[in-house]
């Protein structure tokens, strides 16, 4: 479904029409699946904070706004639902689920000889994303995964629109000083005179933030 179609749905569907909820559940749960695994590093915890989400989508249906987009409501509900577990799981000890457990924020489908490389460059961006305050970590995953508009990730999070770019940029940069020796190493493995690889997630044609002007000093 496009985007015209999916609110047309979800206008439906907060009329009373419950046949297109197997609509938006197609449209929307890979994609809220996706955000909530890579917040969380865990795309088993996401299996059950997803379902959740649609919980509180039904109960809250009548209150959507009729010819409003869908899409940023569904990521503000899947957003504090993520916001509730969060606080949660600080009153309780959790095991840690084994390494590669999170979803995978990087296609690593990539040549032979690349693979590796590939394969360490994803390592990187999820250890790098872990350890990012979550509002940077946030702005970023809804602009350079969810490809969200800035407007619409400005009122998922709440913020202003030059606070959200300034958070994206702060983790751009920080996943480019981590990843900048792994592009160096594959410069190396390639052929005299190939060109410099870059790796996916920094590339700029891939919406990589720009650097913010005017910006608040938010983080």
């Amino acid at each position: 479904m496009d985007e015209t179609e999916l609110n047309v749905a979800m206008d439906r569907y907060a009329s009373g029409d419950a046949s297109v909820f197997a609509q938006l559940h197609r449209a929307l749960y890979p994609r809220l699946h996706a955000y909530l695994a890579r917040m969380r590093g865990s795309a088993h915890v996401a299996d059950d904070l997803v379902q959740e989400t649609f919980l509180r989508m039904h109960r809250a249906r009548a209150t959507f706004a009729r010819g409003a987009s869908v899409v940023p409501w569904a990521y503000t509900i899947a957003r504090n639902v993520l916001i509730d577990y969060s606080r949660s799981a600080k009153t309780r000890r959790t095991e840690a689920l084994p390494e590669g457990d999170a979803h995978d924020p990087i296609d690593t489908r990539a040549d032979t000889e690349s693979s590796a490389v590939a394969a360490e460059a994803a390592r990187t961006v999820e250890r790098v994303l872990a350890r990012l305050p979550v509002s940077q970590r946030e702005a970023f995953v809804l602009l350079r995964y969810e490809a969200l508009s800035v407007h619409d990730a400005a009122n998922v999070l709440g913020a202003t629109p030059a606070a959200v770019k300034l958070r994206a940029f702060r983790a751009y940069e920080a996943l480019r000083a981590e990843l900048a020796p792994l592009a160096e190493k594959a410069s190396i493995e390639k052929a005299p005179g190939a060109a410099k690889p870059t790796p996916p997630i920094l590339r700029r044609d891939g919406g990589g933030p720009s650097r913010p002007r005017g910006s608040d000093d938010d983080t």
